[in-house]
């Protein structure tokens, strides 16, 4: 199997072929190393090759489970594999091999994955940029000066020079979609609770999901269904679908009331690119025969934001607190970046008191967003605040900037992660440079259905999935 009959398929493609014996998972698996090779040394995507144990489990594959020897990829963070480190993007975790697997994933390899190495993440997944000092930045295939997203961008670089058709990824407050749109993928954060991150506790008090970047919406679906399954002890979970999402994907849609706004819930204003790009998504929704309108969201976001900023802080400081304790001594300055180090430094002065108003006003939010998406099916707003900046940007303002970059970069994402609703990125603009622009669709809790139905569709009128970067 040839690297450019490899990129041809999907997951779910691959692995019909495999399961037909036209290939075998030894071969899917090669050209994936092979691509890998030839790319990553200019991207940066792969932080931890793990071929030689691949090789082995692509050998003894049965052809069981429904993505039976297809490559996949861990992001490092989120997804302990026994016997190997989860970094996190941090010296602090750098060498610790884990003791088990964690269940999504069990999942995975129960599903067939052949699981051949761990991607690039920002430290402890805290910046919409991948730039960790431990690793060094990832590169966007469309334009190696610029920036994959983050914090999954080690992900979605592999997935978008074509290493694997999908990822896995993990959401605390967009970064599924934030390095989706980066790199011109789908990217579904699914609802709070979908995903069990069994055996660790919820992430950052309940932001965080786990599921992947992809090419084609079909193996987003397909991936969820294979991780939708809560854990013992898990302490919420999402209302389960009536039908696997996989069936989803194709079927009827109905007439969805769209909602679209070029507001930016989280900064003052969005790059004019960005507005036109929902803009123009609005009209393909026009087009597709569903009743869209736009609408002024009236939300005071602030304090919010304020909110959801000491919960991150204080889970930093309880995470590395407790390592410090393990080890029997402090964690040093020299061990994590700087952003990191701010933040772990604010969060030990975080009272409890403090912890708990910030999640009643988290909580609050999620209730007035629920009373605001009565009037309409789907949300659809722009992922991004401008289009992928130059490696280093986040950074080069100094401290004082920092905030107001950040989230003049992710103005619209985080919201979502506090709400705990599903939300999509959808791959459907592109600047004058060829630089992607996603646009984002947030659904009612619980409403990954609707979102995959109206997915597919967007997919069939604007197909995406096999557009390459000239690398």
């Amino acid at each position: 199997m040839n690297e450019a009959d490899y990129r041809a398929h999907d997951a779910v493609g691959l692995a019909e072929r495999i399961r037909r014996r036209e290939i075998t998972a030894s071969e899917a698996l090669e050209a994936a190393i092979s691509r890998a090779e030839a790319v990553n040394p200019r991207l940066n995507a792969i932080s931890l090759p793990l071929y030689e144990d691949a090789r082995t489990a692509a050998r003894r594959n049965g052809g069981g489970g429904p993505l039976a020897g297809v490559p996949f990829l861990l992001k490092d963070l989120g997804a302990s594999l026994a016997g190997f480190p989860t970094s996190a993007g941090s010296k602090v975790f750098a060498t610790e091999p884990a003791a088990a697997d964690s269940a999504i994933v069990s999942a995975y390899r129960g599903a067939g994955l052949v699981i051949f190495g761990k991607t690039n993440t920002p430290e402890f997944g805290l910046e919409p940029v991948t730039e960790p000092e431990l690793f060094g930045p990832s590169r966007n295939p469309w334009n190696t000066d610029r920036t994959t997203g983050g914090s999954s961008g080690g992900a979605a670089a592999a997935v978008a020079a074509g290493i694997v058709p999908a990822a896995h990824a993990s959401d605390g407050g967009g970064s599924i979609r934030i390095p989706a749109s980066c790199c011109g993928l789908f990217g579904m954060k699914p609802s709070r609770g979908r995903v069990s991150m069994a055996p660790a506790d919820e992430g950052w008090g309940g932001f965080s999901i786990s599921h992947v970047v992809s090419r084609s919406v079909r193996d987003s679906a397909v991936l969820l269904d294979v991780v939708s399954r809560p854990q013992p002890g898990d302490p919420y979970w999402a209302e389960r679908s009536d039908r696997p999402f996989a069936e989803e994907v194709g079927a009827d849609v109905g007439v969805l009331r769209v909602a679209f706004t070029t507001q930016a819930i989280a900064s003052d204003a969005i790059d004019p690119l960005c507005a036109e790009a929902v803009r123009d998504a609005a009209r393909v929704c026009q087009d597709l025969g569903h009743r869209v309108e736009e609408i002024v969201l009236d939300w005071e976001y602030e304090p919010v934001r304020e909110a959801g900023g000491l919960i991150i802080a204080a889970n930093i400081a309880t995470l590395l607190n407790n390592e410090a304790g393990r080890r029997g001594r402090e964690i040093g300055e020299d061990e994590i970046d700087a952003y990191t180090l701010a933040l772990y430094q604010r969060g030990r002065e975080i009272h409890a008191s403090d912890y708990i108003r910030a999640l009643q006003t988290a909580h609050a939010f999620g209730r007035q967003a629920a009373r605001t998406f009565q009037g309409f099916d789907v949300l659809l707003t722009s992922t991004l605040g401008c289009p992928p900046p130059p490696i280093g940007w986040l950074r080069g303002g100094g401290p004082a900037e920092y905030a107001k970059r950040l989230f003049h970069f992710m103005p619209n994402t985080q919201a979502f992660n506090i709400t705990g609703q599903p939300a999509m990125t959808v791959p459907l603009s592109r600047t004058s440079e060829g630089l992607p622009l996603g646009v984002q669709f947030v659904g009612q809790p619980a409403g990954e259905a609707v979102l995959f139905r109206l997915a597919a569709q967007l997919e069939q009128a604007r197909p995406w999935a096999f557009r390459w970067p000239a690398l």
